[in-house]
């Protein structure tokens, strides 16, 4: 199955596709994606904006979920998350990868780390919690 096409498709017309996020890999256990830093992505002060890098890892994080969930599951929801930022760009692109670190009946738990795109240079490290809904 083309999960990228699918995830692409689902985010239509949604924040994720209002934001140009772009998925390259996803797969069971794992999801890579990436922005072009436009200005919808800055903060008033030049920098980018903390809730641009939020939207990445923590799409590419709920995308893994619903990639990698238990068959009878028919969703998720997220339950914690946090973010440890270490830097910004004032352009050029924000890559990320996210990782299965627990894949339960009842939890994931996935890490993301995004970085700027052509340094290599991390910037912020993402880790969420989500829980799987099951029809009652």
């Amino acid at each position: 199955m083309d999960h990228v096409a699918a995830l692409t498709e689902r985010q239509s017309g949604h924040l994720p596709d209002l934001l140009g996020l772009e998925w390259l890999e996803a797969r069971a256990g794992f999801v890579r994606g990436r922005f072009e830093v436009n200005p919808c992505h800055m903060a008033p002060n030049g920098f980018l904006h903390a809730a641009s890098v939020i939207a990445l890892v923590d799409s590419a994080c709920g995308y893994g979920c619903v990639v990698s969930k238990p068959d009878a599951a028919i969703g998720f929801t997220t339950i914690e998350l946090k973010c440890n930022f270490l830097g910004t760009v004032r352009g050029g692109a924000v890559s990320c990868e996210a990782r299965l670190a627990h894949g339960g009946r009842t939890t994931q738990v996935w890490d993301a780390e995004a970085k700027d795109e052509a340094a290599g240079k991390t910037i912020a490290l993402f880790r969420c919690t989500q829980m799987l809904l099951y029809q009652n």
